[in-house]
């Protein structure tokens, strides 16, 4: 992982963006996290197990069926998303990335938020 910081990028509210393990901090939102590193450590590892372009297809995918089911909330479709969902739910855990089995995130399909 390499972290690229910028005043820029990503845009919005969003602090950070792993692209292909670049991970895009944005600077006015601070510093990363310990807990957002490990966040996007993980989206480095689902990346990876599906050869990038598979993960980024998935990710579209299923943030289009979110959306639907989110009645149009963007934000909230992108919760949804399995990926986040995983990420979200692991990145407090320390050694949840020496631990992780791939395709965890497939856990996250269909089980129902909270």
């Amino acid at each position: 992982m390499l972290l690229i910081h910028s005043r820029h990028f990503p845009r919005g509210s969003f602090h950070a963006i792993n692209l292909c393990g670049l991970i895009f901090v944005n600077t006015r939102h601070g510093r990363l996290s310990a807990r957002s590193l490990r966040h996007e450590a993980i989206h480095s590892l689902q990346q990876r197990e599906m050869l990038y372009v598979g993960f980024f297809l998935w990710y579209a995918v299923e943030w289009g069926i979110r959306l639907v089911q989110c009645r149009f909330r963007a934000i909230e479709a992108y919760r949804c998303i399995s990926m986040e969902r995983e990420a979200y739910a692991m990145e407090g855990h320390t050694d949840y990335l020496r631990s992780r089995r791939p395709y965890s995130w497939t856990k996250f399909l269909f089980k129902e938020k909270k």
